[in-house]
Parts: structure tokens; sequence; C-alpha cells
């Protein structure tokens, strides 16, 4: 026992923000985030472009496929890789003007890279509106820090699957993990908002939230085209949702490695019941909505 709880004190030690600039930790940050950029570039060129022929660098507009669900899926990569940067910055001690430059940025910079491979691809291309997606996951993380010194909206993920990726696997997925990344029908896109950080003065717990989230259903091709003179007359449908949700980075604990935890879960909408809206059904009750 006495064993574990210095363990325990150590890590929390360890993962406490320094309140002055700790060069090692800084240090440390820079080179691993350097590494860890390098080798995922290396080996998304070698795992996934190297399956498709090369080209000369091209543009694409994609615009349209997908119902946005794509784009949207730009925006929570870059607001949650500049939010990660930001506070792992943070936890390094480095001036707050520093994290939103060289950390706030961190989602753009890896995501334009990825989009540059994309520009050499013969099956992609570069897409301006993917860019204008990472931009403006960027510009709501940093926004907000600029505007208020905090996250009051936070943008979350959640997931269910759906019969469609098994009717189309090469594209939505064979199995749970790809399908987690890549059926659009399953996923929905959430904008979180904290209720107390709107309302100081109110008893409202700090934690409560409530969520606007989009999502799309029937997809089974980027547009409502078909492939090979398969899927036809698919029913492609925009759905808005209305849902109760917790900002777990609220919750007060002393313990930095529950700090940790929550921060990393945060990313992900809490399942609650929800009232969903689309324009072929109208109005739905979710008694749980993942």
């Amino acid at each position: 026992m006495s064993l574990t709880c210095v363990s325990q004190s150590a890590i929390n030690a360890f993962l406490k923000p320094s309140d002055t600039l700790n060069k090692p930790r800084r240090n440390a940050v820079i080179i691993s985030e350097a590494a860890l950029g390098t080798i995922s570039l290396l080996a998304l060129n070698q795992l996934w472009y190297a399956d498709y022929p090369r080209s000369n660098f091209h543009t694409l507009d994609d615009n349209s496929e997908w119902l946005q669900m794509d784009k949207l899926g730009h925006v929570y990569s870059a607001y949650q890789l500049g939010r990660v940067g930001a506070h792992i910055l943070n936890w390094s001690g480095v001036s707050k003007k520093d994290q939103l430059i060289y950390g706030g940025t961190l989602g753009f910079t890896f995501l334009t890279a990825v989009e540059v491979l994309d520009g050499f691809s013969d099956e992609w291309g570069f897409s301006w509106g993917d860019m204008a997606a990472n931009a403006a996951g960027t510009g709501l993380f940093i926004g907000q820090e600029l505007l208020w010194d905090e996250q009051r909206i936070t943008m979350k993920y959640s997931f269910h699957r759906t019969q469609y990726a098994s009717q189309r696997p090469d594209k939505l997925g064979d199995g749970l993990a790809e399908e987690f990344l890549k059926d659009y029908n399953g996923q929905t896109y959430w904008l979180s908002f904290n209720i107390h950080s709107f309302f100081k003065q109110s008893k409202i717990p700090t934690w409560i939230n409530v969520a606007f989230g989009y999502g799309a259903d029937g997809m089974l091709t980027g547009s409502n085209e078909t492939v090979n003179g398969m899927f036809q007359n698919q029913n492609r449908v925009r759905q808005f949702y209305l849902s109760l949700d917790v900002d777990l980075t609220r919750i007060k604990t002393n313990s930095h490695v529950l700090k940790t935890v929550f921060d990393i879960f945060n990313t992900i909408k809490i399942p609650f019941p929800a009232m969903e809206f689309n324009e072929e059904n109208g109005i739905r009750f979710h008694g749980i909505y993942f």
C-alpha cells in the first residue's frame, strides 16, 4: 500500500502543469511531437497512399460529398489536436501566447501536411474545403481562448453502428474499429455548450452542458451516384439533435491523474436522451443516443 501511494503521488506530480517554464518538459514535448508527426506522415504515405497511383499535385472539389460529414470530421480533428497541443505546452509551463501559437495550431499544421499528401494521390486531391474546415476547428479553439480564456463550447463526437457498413465495407469500414472512423452514417458531431460559463451567477452545476448535434443517414457513396451500377436510390437525409451533456473537465478534483483522464474522455459526447429532427421523419425521441 505504501509503494502504491508513493507511485500515485509521483504520477500526480508528473502530470501537474508547471507554474513556470520547464525547459526539459518543453524540449521533450517539441521532440515528441516532431517525431510522432513525422512517423505518422511516413506511415500514412507507406501504408495508405502507397496502395493508390501517384499523380501530379492537383485539387479536388468534394464539398458536396457525404452531406458534409467528412468536413465536420476535419473541424473536430483540428479542434481536438489544437486543444491537446495547447494543453501539453501548458503542462510544460509555456506562456499562454505560445500555447496558442505553437500548440493551438497543431491540428491545422498536421492536417495541412496530410492534405498535401492527398494532392499527390490520384485517388484524392488537395481540398480547399478540407482546409477551410481545418481552419474552422483551429479557430474554434483559439478564438474561445482569446475571447473567454476558456472553452465554453466544446466539440465532441459520438458513434453508433449502422446497417450500411456491411453493404460497402471497403468504403464504410470492415469491423467496429474501421467503422468508427469511416462510417459517416453512424457519426454525430456535437457543439456542447457549458451553461454555467455563460450564466456564472446561476446555481446551475458547473459541469452541465446542452449539446447540439449534426449527423446524416442513408449514405453509401460520397454523392448520390451509382458505382458499377450499384447503390441506387439512396435515402440520404440530414439529422439534427438536441441533448444534454457533461463537461468532464469542470468536475472538481485535486487529482491530476483524474483531470488527465477527464480531459481525454471529454472528446466524446456522453450518451443521454436526445431529440432528433430530420426533414423526412420530423421529430423523433431517443431514450439514449450514442
